[in-house]
């Protein structure tokens, strides 16, 4: 009889019946082969640091008939009391009767169909729970294991399997205050350790990004990774190559806007996922000059991060670039290329051999070639040139890049001094401070063209 009422009770939030067994029991392989529910005085969320978006979409799915819980990322970080970034909702509602319950909604994705619900400025995203990837329906996979396609739906417990790691599997009831933790992610999260569900290998094989975000939520919320949990890592590495290049920019801009970037590159070099992400940055890294400059710019974005403000990527992509847009650009000057042509042809050449590996999006590469071609302005100090290149729209981001530069001894510190002065100076001071005007960069003013004399018949 008890049994039988269990399995109604939890049957409602989507369990088999058959499925339930005691709080932390396991099977024989050690996985947890049981629910538990975790009731709010033994979770501690606070319920203040929950979107109202994402508790209004949950509301309007369980009126609407379906089950809606809070999930993932946004669960973990309510257990350690970290305000989540972002809230993902997962339901048994498909993802048209998603968008039928939700005016302002809509369906995107291919290779996983999800529901973006929208709320003024917020936007929360839905997804349907998943079945198995290889059951029957909308699901693929190529050659090497990776799962290209996955519209398969399922069961809440068939769902939490598909998570990747036993923190993510956590699913949290706003209407009933409670948790709903099937791999045991809870007692994870309290003794600070990151665990894959299932086996290793295969989870890596299906989505080789699942290495990149192991290393980033170690670096970021101070987890130690389970040992069978990293030991397969070094050794599919080469499994990222065949990743989307706008899923591995997807994935690195996560980590280097984390606010633990230092953090997480040491990690990725411990791990040796660092080669090819960004092209030759694990040489970059290795020269003392190269180091120090991307170690600041990491620095700069970390402080910014923790302290609550906005980091724009542009100019930290720009960084972790510049080196080779460096010596490409010396190089094409020595093949005989004028100075500013040849810093052009550079910026490109780095851009496009970027995107083989990471494909950065065009809304980032434009603000980054502005910065990038700022550079050889800020040694010109004559004239009217620092009057115009203070009026450029990005001569902010282009001045905090040199004074990166300065910093790592690229360039003398007093030319960073100099700017620094000039931009708060008057009017009087900033004449005083311009220097000469050398002979080269003077530009020489074009003769006019003598207009043709008339000729007899026609009028001067």
């Amino acid at each position: 009889m008890i049994k039988q009422f269990l399995q109604k009770v939890f049957g409602k939030r989507g369990l088999p019946p058959g499925q339930i067994s005691e709080p932390g029991q396991t099977s024989k392989k050690g996985k947890s082969s049981a629910m538990q529910v975790i009731s709010a005085s033994k979770h501690k969320i606070n319920p203040k640091l929950i979107s109202q978006a994402a508790l209004k979409t949950c509301d309007g799915l369980q009126k609407a008939g379906f089950e809606a819980y809070i999930v993932g990322g946004a669960v973990r970080d309510l257990l350690l009391n970290h305000p989540p970034k972002d809230f993902d909702i997962a339901t048994n509602a498909t993802p048209e009767q998603v968008n039928k319950t939700f005016r302002r909604s809509r369906i995107i994705g291919r290779r996983f169909r999800l529901v973006h619900v929208l709320w003024g400025q917020e936007t929360i995203e839905v997804s349907t729970f998943r079945g198995h990837h290889q059951s029957e329906g909308d699901g693929e996979t190529n050659d090497s294991g990776r799962i290209i396609r996955d519209n398969i739906f399922g069961s809440i417990e068939e769902d939490a399997v598909r998570r990747d790691f036993t923190a993510n599997a956590l699913y949290y009831d706003p209407k009933r205050h409670e948790v709903l933790d099937f791999h045991n992610g809870v007692a994870d999260i309290r003794a600070k350790t990151l665990r894959i569900i299932g086996d290793p290998v295969k989870r890596y094989q299906e989505d080789p990004v699942r290495m990149l975000r192991a290393v980033r939520l170690s670096a970021k919320l101070g987890l130690k990774l389970e040992h069978t949990t990293e030991a397969p890592i070094r050794k599919l590495a080469d499994l990222l190559e065949d990743v989307p290049p706008s899923r591995l920019f997807d994935e690195m801009l996560k980590l280097f806007l984390s606010g633990h970037a230092i953090e997480s590159i040491g990690a990725l070099r411990a791990q040796h996922l660092h080669h090819g992400l960004l092209p030759l940055l694990d040489v970059v890294l290795e020269q003392p000059l190269g180091e120090k400059f991307v170690m600041l710019a990491l620095k700069n974005t970390d402080d910014r991060i923790l302290a609550g403000k906005s980091s724009n990527p542009s100019f930290l992509f720009a960084t972790l670039l510049w080196h080779e847009v460096l010596q490409a650009w010396l190089e094409n000057q020595k093949r005989g290329e004028p100075l500013i042509p040849a810093l052009h042809l550079a910026m490109n050449e780095i851009i496009d051999k970027q995107g083989e590996k990471m494909a950065i999006h065009n809304r980032y590469t434009a603000t980054m070639k502005e910065i990038w071609a700022m550079q050889p302005r800020f040694e010109q100090r004559s004239g009217k040139r620092p009057y115009a290149l203070l009026t450029n729209p990005k001569y902010r981001a282009g001045y905090d890049f040199l004074l990166l530069r300065c910093a790592s001894g690229e360039l003398p510190e007093e030319l960073g001094e100099w700017w620094t002065r000039f931009a708060d100076a008057g009017t009087e001071e900033r004449t005083s401070m311009l220097l000469p005007d050398s002979g080269l960069q003077k530009r020489r003013r074009r003769p006019r063209k003598k207009k043709p004399a008339a000729t007899n018949g026609e009028s001067a």
